[in-house]
């Protein structure tokens, strides 16, 4: 079970960033109860398969791949590919993933923390913005189909 809350980011809390990590990933399904995504880093790939989101919290399956085969799928998403640098930070007792997104997506940053249970108290950073974990125009899926730089205000 995957419970994720989602905010915006000031700043650029990155810089301190323990790791980072350039990602592309598309979707082979989206839009229904179930999201499968395909993902792939500089050396692996991963397959990915979401359940219908409840609050902050889905089932997530998550399966490592050869990179050659990541490829081949994201070929079959066309354009709609999503691109960011991840970037990992720690804040207290917990990790946050930051995403600096690129490309279309560009100018977006969001910052994610997954945690055990969904009232579970975390130390909120200063760069930590607006939460948008209910707001589906954030969501990597929508994002694909969507992308930031299309928005209006």
């Amino acid at each position: 079970m995957e419970i994720e809350r989602k905010f915006l980011v000031r700043g650029e809390p990155w810089v301190e960033a323990s790791s980072h990590l350039r990602l592309r990933q598309g979707y082979l399904a989206s839009g229904g109860p179930v999201t499968v995504r395909v993902r792939v880093g500089p050396e692996i790939a991963w397959l990915t398969v979401k359940g219908p989101v409840q609050g902050i919290s889905r089932e997530e399956f998550e399966f490592t791949i050869p990179r050659a085969d990541g490829e081949a799928m994201l070929a079959l998403c066309g354009d709609a590919i999503v691109e960011k640098t991840r970037h990992h930070v720690t804040v207290g007792r917990h990790g946050w993933e930051i995403d600096v997104f690129e490309g279309a997506n560009a100018g977006l940053v969001v910052a994610e923390i997954e945690l055990e249970h969904e009232d579970e108290d975390f130390v909120r950073p200063d760069w930590l913005g607006e939460e948008v974990s209910l707001d589906e125009r954030f969501r990597n899926s929508a994002l694909s189909k969507c992308p930031y730089s299309a928005w209006e205000d």
